[in-house]
């Protein structure tokens, strides 16, 4: 062995368990770093909620589900079909725990504290992408945009003063387009919208399914292990991870990342963890070869569902519903996004639909499980990132790999903290 080999630092390899878009991006940058790194999915490259989001890069999403007034509004959705709340009763007994905790949050202070630690993996997301994909093939998904939030009229909008001073206070600035001026931005809407909201620096994925898949070919180039199996373990020896049991082999590493979302429960628990996670169903229709699309990716406030112009369709996601991960689709939340459509686009046709019925990892707090967990040296988490785990898969596969790397990140990952749950 020459003085220059005995000198090297050895090669770190670490298992990533899940190739959504958080496990891609944890991938990239660790290698970037400087490690080996293998994949593991059992389906494959952005398979699963990665595939089936909004495709908005949505700087400007930091606010949670539980804002105050939730509580009393929630059951009045529940009981119409024209809102985008549904429950699968049957679901609720084994709902409740998880569904106590989550709404302790819907007051102002915690619903301000929470949105400062989800801006933390969500600012500068188009910046993110863009260095994340910069010379790959996945970066011709990245298109720069606008994001649009439709509103019946001024008052609507005041309505929401609340949650928009909170993006305020986390420098967002927007401009406020009244009815003739929205019209002249985009012809596209019905006129019975009359105020917009647009956000510059935004970004939108053209194919959000493949722009992951496309990541991960690039990982593989770069030397990193692809492997379609379930893991089952996380192995331990002497105080660290020391492999991953998956497929009836195990894989040995010197770090292992649980990236699976709301998968991730079970073997966050061999880990001595007990997150309280639930699936938020979350639906998208597509319409394929569409007669009009919107300029922008638009959120349409009345329905909480956004519309986004991709590659040969106009996707619709959007819509809640609690179920949990064993039942089937419901056919209530299609027919909802299916009339949103024809109401909010005058005219609109297409020659094909897709339905598609997905789960956002919900953690009860709402923030996201990013970092390393008590107990076993070398076991990070990387999951519950809710309806914002595209816009935050970059920046929290960089932090995560800064963690991994001994290279101290630029914020505080305190609020993310896996022993919260320990």
């Amino acid at each position: 062995m020459s003085p220059a080999d005995h000198n090297k630092t050895p090669t770190r390899h670490a298992v990533i368990i899940g190739a959504g878009i958080v496990g891609v991006s944890t991938a990239i940058w660790l290698q970037r770093d400087g490690w080996q790194v293998t994949l593991l999915d059992r389906a494959g490259p952005g398979e699963g909620t990665s595939y089936g989001n909004g495709g908005v890069l949505a700087t400007c999403a930091m606010v949670p589900v539980t804002v105050p007034g939730l509580i009393g509004k929630a059951p009045k959705m529940l009981f119409d079909p024209d809102q985008p709340l549904f429950l699968k009763w049957s679901y609720l007994p084994r709902l409740l725990p998880w569904l106590r905790k989550y709404l302790s949050n819907a007051n102002p202070a915690d619903t301000r504290r929470i949105a400062s630690a989800i801006n933390g993996v969500v600012a500068d997301s188009l910046e993110e992408h863009q260095a994340l994909a910069r010379g790959t093939k996945a970066e011709r998904w990245i298109v720069p945009s606008d994001y649009v939030f439709v509103y019946k009229d001024r008052a609507a909008f005041e309505g929401d003063s609340f949650v928009w001073d909170i993006r305020k206070s986390h420098g967002h600035r927007w401009d406020e387009l009244d009815a003739a001026a929205f019209r002249a931005y985009d012809p596209v809407f019905a006129d019975r919208f009359k105020f917009a909201i647009r956000l510059g620096g935004h970004g939108r994925i053209a194919d959000p399914g493949q722009y992951v898949k496309d990541l991960a070919d690039h990982a593989v180039e770069n030397g990193a292990r692809l492997i379609t199996a379930e893991a089952t373990d996380i192995i331990r020896e002497g105080g660290r991870v020391t492999g991953v049991r998956a497929g009836g082999e195990t894989l040995p590493c010197d770090a292992a990342v649980i990236a699976t979302g709301v998968w991730s429960g079970p073997l966050s628990k061999t880990l001595g963890l007990s997150v309280p996670l639930e699936s938020e169903r979350g639906y998208h229709l597509e319409l394929w070869n569409p007669s009009v699309q919107p300029r922008s990716p638009v959120m349409i406030t009345s329905g909480k569902f956004v519309a986004t112009p991709m590659e040969g369709r106009l996707r619709l996601a959007g819509v809640v519903e609690f179920g949990g991960l064993d039942t089937p689709p419901s056919r209530a939340p299609f027919d909802l996004l299916k009339r949103a459509a024809s109401s909010t686009f005058p005219g609109l046709t297409w020659d094909d639909t897709k339905e598609w019925m997905g789960h956002r990892p919900a953690p009860a707090d709402s923030i996201p499980v990013i970092g390393e967990a008590p107990g076993p040296k070398g076991a990070f988490l990387a999951f519950g990132h809710h309806h914002i785990g595209l816009t935050a898969g970059p920046r929290t596969g960089r932090l995560l790999a800064q963690s991994m790397s001994a290279r101290p990140p630029n914020i505080d990952l305190t609020a993310y903290s896996p022993a919260r749950f320990a």
